[in-house]
């Protein structure tokens, strides 16, 4: 049974309140039993590891170079893809590393130190000498306070936020997860990419944001590769209630042939889905995961998801893999979203087609995790179950693991509050001229409503007869209730938005009391208007 919305809102929660607290360290992990689906026999697994063999194709050219970084390069990485390269490399000066810097908690500031000090020793040995000390960064004791965001607040899918607020999130994540795993005692490690070659146009063997962006000029906004959702499109047609769906491999040289004319027909129209059957289908869709020229999780977080089988802890992974999907690039976390709905539905069409979560999960693990070079195959064997495991979280907790968690929302609050351009006038020419403008916003403001008080707010409806309305917030109010109060027009539901202020944009959930948003983000607009997704 799948758990409720409520049920994943009180886990993620009470997940954030502890993983957040200032400078405290996760309690010692509770000692758990294997459940008995994974004592089970491992034979679904193995034979889809025998049928990807068989199937003889690869994921393309070797991209990762085992243990080629040193030191120094594996903590420049880490602070670049944490948004703090110029801790290393640039002037003592205000900018979005100082920004982010300000809003970092005790231990997540002593986690930088630490990687930046490792850094600076590395090159020390070099005998390069860094442009940054560690002291240069954190000169003073950290003795910033961190506050948990209410869930008054609302919850918030990584798609109810702008690009812009959601890239912001990343580097948080990052700093939060090396932090998280540095209490359980793992260490993160990070696989070196080497830029090869690979193909600009296609179907398999493809990088996703390549495919994107082909995709796009035919269907302008798509998300996830369309020829990864016909696939899966055509599965939930007719293959949910078939027995053995994706376990039972569909015709090795059917498989071929229809790849070959997805290859050379699907951008024109011309490829003929009434011919694909379900197995064959299943095949296809499994084979253009593995073929990725980079995985699907990403070479670089590869092996933390990996990492994460270590955690006793079913908490703890969920927490680990809640922070990994929040720092997938955008086209992998919308297209292993996607993924998981169609193997949520799998699942829960078990009694027809005999797939349960443990099987679906088995099969899906060899083409998720892929293992390389000389050591592959003992690696495959010992991670089989640990990673057949982790499909099965990302499965069964996919509401709460797409949400962004509070604390990260706050995080990126003040950051847009700590780099926003400090407006002070040149001149006494520029003061007069400011002051003018804002006297006469203030009486068009005036004459659209008396008095605007603390907790009233204007709300804007561009796309409604009444394109605009005033209400007065009270404790009870939430955003399901302004937008009652807007007629629905052309049968298209709209969503209650608060743009601007310390946020690019967020789609807040109709249960957010707007009360606190409004106390949060005094600055912000309030905008009613259609989800983009």
């Amino acid at each position: 049974t799948l758990p409720s919305l409520s049920s994943l809102r009180k886990v993620q929660y009470q997940a954030i309140g502890r993983m957040s607290s200032p400078g405290a360290r996760p309690p010692p992990p509770p000692q758990h039993s294997p459940s008995r689906d994974s004592m089970d026999s491992m034979e679904d697994y193995w034979s889809e590891v025998k049928n990807i063999v068989e199937d003889g194709q690869g994921a393309g050219d070797e991209l990762v170079e085992r243990g080629s970084m040193d030191e120094a390069e594996l903590e420049e990485d880490w602070l670049q893809e944490a948004g703090l390269s110029t801790l290393v490399s640039g002037p003592l000066v205000d900018g979005p590393a100082e920004a982010l810097l300000s809003t970092l908690t005790r231990s997540q500031a002593a986690m930088v130190r630490k990687r930046l000090d490792n850094y600076t020793q590395t090159m020390r040995k070099r005998n390069k000498q860094p442009m940054r000390h560690v002291r240069d960064v954190f000169s003073t004791p950290d003795s910033s306070t961190f506050h948990i965001v209410k869930p008054k607040l609302g919850v918030t899918r990584v798609y109810d936020l702008s690009s812009e607020d959601m890239k912001k999130v990343g580097p948080f994540a990052l700093i939060e997860l090396t932090t998280f795993y540095d209490c359980l005692g793992i260490e993160l490690k990070r696989n070196r990419i080497v830029r090869n070659k690979t193909r600009e146009s296609g179907i398999f063997g493809v990088p996703l944001t390549t495919l994107l962006e082909n995709d796009q000029k035919k269907l302008p906004g798509s998300r996830v590769p369309l020829v990864f959702k016909k696939l899966l499109s055509k599965l939930e047609q007719t293959g949910l209630q078939t027995e053995g769906i994706l376990r039972v491999p569909g015709s090795a040289s059917r498989v071929k042939h229809l790849r070959q004319e997805l290859e050379s027909k699907f951008y024109e129209d011309r490829f003929d889905w009434e011919q694909v059957r379900h197995n064959d289908a299943a095949g296809l869709l499994k084979m253009f995961i593995r073929e990725l020229p980079h995985p699907l999780l990403t070479l670089q977080h590869l092996p933390a998801f990996t990492a994460a089988q270590n955690i006793i802890s079913p908490r703890y992974q969920i927490q680990a893999l809640h922070l990994l999907v929040m720092l997938l690039p955008e086209p992998n976390r919308d297209t292993l979203k996607a993924l998981l709905e169609f193997l949520r539905k799998v699942v829960a069409h078990e009694e027809q087609n005999r797939m349960s979560l443990w099987n679906v999960s088995m099969i899906v693990a060899p083409n998720l995790f892929t293992y390389r070079g000389k050591n592959a195959r003992q690696e495959e064997m010992q991670g089989a179950a640990g990673a057949a495991n982790l499909v099965r979280l990302l499965i069964t907790h996919q509401d709460l693991l797409w949400m962004v968690p509070c604390f990260l929302i706050s995080h990126v609050r003040k950051m847009n509050e700590a780099s926003a351009p400090k407006k002070t006038p040149s001149s006494e020419k520029s003061k007069r001229k400011l002051l003018k403008r804002w006297n006469t916003e203030r009486e068009k403001e005036r004459s659209e409503i008396t008095d605007l008080r603390e907790g009233v707010i204007r709300v804007h409806a561009p796309q409604h007869t009444k394109v605009s309305m005033a209400i007065l917030l009270d404790k009870k109010t939430k955003a399901q209730d302004v937008m009652a109060r807007f007629d629905i027009e052309n049968g298209h539901k709209q969503f209650l938005f608060e743009v601007g202020g310390n946020i690019g944009e967020r789609c807040l959930d109709p249960e957010t009391h707007l009360l606190n948003v409004y106390r949060v983000n005094p600055h912000c607009e309030w905008v009613l208007k259609q989800r983009t997704t």
